[in-house]
């Protein structure tokens, strides 16, 4: 084949190419690959702590026991990132991580702000002389803090936190009408209930029947203190009757 004939071949085959198709096609391509370009320029400038930093954090919501300083210094690495990739979740957690805060939101607020409300434990109780107790009858860890009130001791198993308030609750309420304060309660790993006025009187409850026990103190405490001696024991698990320990140590069964 002469090379007059393979030139004639290829202008024929260049005559049937579709030249607005390839020219479209170039274009396209183009196109999609400005639009990665722009894309992958917008991801840089968005992810770009100096380009759009975070320029504030509004916190709202009662704080007595969370500090600015502890605030600043759990959010310290999470700050380090742009408006835009700072993962809120992430915000959300650190806060939520600090031992006074039970309940954090975050939401960002443009153009450069996160807002962020606090709601902070309220602590109803001491737990197991360590921990604390909210009003939901949580456990949570922190450190103790002026301001955090005369609050009474509870004693428990672990899982029995929740139970052990709300009998708290019950007897401190029951005691409080009749003029005794309820100090200290404690369940026992049998389940057994010993309570401490905060006079230093301690009630012996046993397990079962605790109110009605509770009623039986309430209603022979005037007879006690007729006796004209100080007592610091009372032992109410007798089906009738009570058992007194007195300061000299010498017991009445009554």
């Amino acid at each position: 084949m002469s090379w007059s004939e393979v030139g004639i071949r290829w202008k024929k085959r260049l005559e049937r190419v579709d030249w607005y198709l390839c020219f479209g096609l170039i274009f396209l391509f183009l196109v999609l690959c400005g639009l990665c370009m722009g894309g992958w320029k917008l991801h840089q400038v968005l992810n770009d702590a100096d380009a759009l930093p975070i320029e504030a954090v509004a916190i709202k919501g009662e704080r007595r026991f969370t500090s600015d300083e502890e605030i600043q210094e759990a959010l310290q690495d999470l700050m380090q990132r742009s408006f835009f990739s700072a993962d809120v979740n992430q915000v959300q957690q650190a806060l939520e991580a600090l031992p006074w805060v039970y309940q954090a939101s975050v939401r960002r607020e443009w153009p450069a702000k996160l807002k962020v409300y606090l709601v902070e434990q309220t602590a109803v109780a001491h737990w197991n002389e360590t921990d604390w107790l909210n009003d939901q009858g949580q456990v949570f860890k922190a450190p103790m803090k002026e301001g955090a009130g005369e609050l009474p001791y509870l004693v428990g198993p672990e899982d029995q936190a929740l139970s052990v308030l709300n009998s708290y609750q019950l007897v401190s309420e029951l005691l409080g009408i009749n003029g005794f304060k309820l100090s200290h309660l404690e369940l026992s790993p049998r389940h057994a209930w010993l309570g401490v006025l905060d006079s230093g009187i301690k009630l012996n409850l046993g397990r079962e029947d605790k109110m009605a026990r509770v009623q039986r103190f309430i209603d022979v405490y005037p007879t006690l203190v007729k006796q004209g001696k100080p007592f610091v024991r009372v032992d109410l698990r007798y089906d009738t009757g009570l058992a007194v320990g007195w300061d000299d140590a010498q017991e009445e069964s009554h």
